[in-house]
């Protein structure tokens, strides 16, 4: 069983910036792969990021350039790393993983790829 708890969210104004953390936990737990996904009230759960076990990381295109998803070098922790935040940021964000072999770990085009594995979520709140 596979254990994930985020942390890191919080309310902040508008381009500020922001470090969601994912912490694993689970015998001898590795993944494939690991992502960021995130719901809005009233809107559908959106994929925001996505890493490979091989380092390739997607992104929406509603996040490109402003986040950056990472793992630590045990691949226990997965970061979200958010800047210029906007208010249409505004969501619980969970992280997932997926500790098989899976073909589809990609949020490009937005795909919401289904993971084994999901955490808690930790709201992000962005104020204009």
């Amino acid at each position: 069983q596979v254990h994930l708890v985020e942390s890191g969210g919080g309310s902040m104004q508008a381009g500020g910036s922001l470090r969601l953390s994912c912490a694993a936990s689970g015998p001898a737990y590795s993944s494939n792969c690991m992502g960021w996904f995130r719901q809005a009230p009233g809107k559908e759960r959106e994929g925001v990021a996505t890493i490979r076990s091989d380092g390739i990381a997607t992104y929406a295109d509603s996040v490109k350039g402003r986040f950056t998803i990472s793992q630590d070098n045990t691949k226990a922790t997965l970061y979200l790393q958010m800047n210029d935040l906007k208010p249409e940021d505004t969501a619980m964000y969970y992280c997932a993983a997926e500790p098989a072999a899976f073909l589809g770990c990609t949020v490009v085009g937005g795909r919401v790829p289904r993971l084994q594995y999901r955490g808690q979520g930790t709201q992000v709140t962005v104020s204009s």
